[in-house]
């Protein structure tokens, strides 16, 4: 499979979304030059056209969320009726194994028992 930057996927998300190049160099705060320059690694190491074809074919790197691939992420596609990706699948695999094998705390009431 192949690998982007956490900047490549974020741009490639951004594109996904309909962001122009100059709203996505704003939003990250990089000049346009560098975007380009992202772009152009993302459309070769995805072996696209272009960026609207690396787009296409980088859905399953960038999820539906920026954040695809942390546990928190996946109840928030059930929230929206939207299937989980493949990512928050797997990170919320895991989440299940570590919980099951005792690795993580124990969630944290917010409410104060009553004496």
């Amino acid at each position: 499979m192949t690998t982007l930057s956490a900047r490549q996927q974020a741009i490639l998300w951004h594109r996904a979304q309909g962001l122009t190049g100059p709203q996505i160099a704003r939003t990250l705060g990089i000049a346009i030059g560098t975007l380009a320059y992202h772009e152009q690694v993302i459309v070769t190491r995805l072996r696209a056209r272009n960026i609207t074809h690396a787009v296409h074919l980088g859905h399953e790197l960038i999820g539906t969320y920026p954040d695809c691939g942390k546990r928190a992420t996946y109840p928030r596609h059930l929230r929206h009726d939207n299937l989980p990706c493949d990512a928050c699948k797997a990170a919320n695999a895991a989440h299940a194994v570590d919980q099951r094998a005792g690795r993580l705390a124990p969630p944290t009431s917010s409410l104060k028992e009553a004496a």
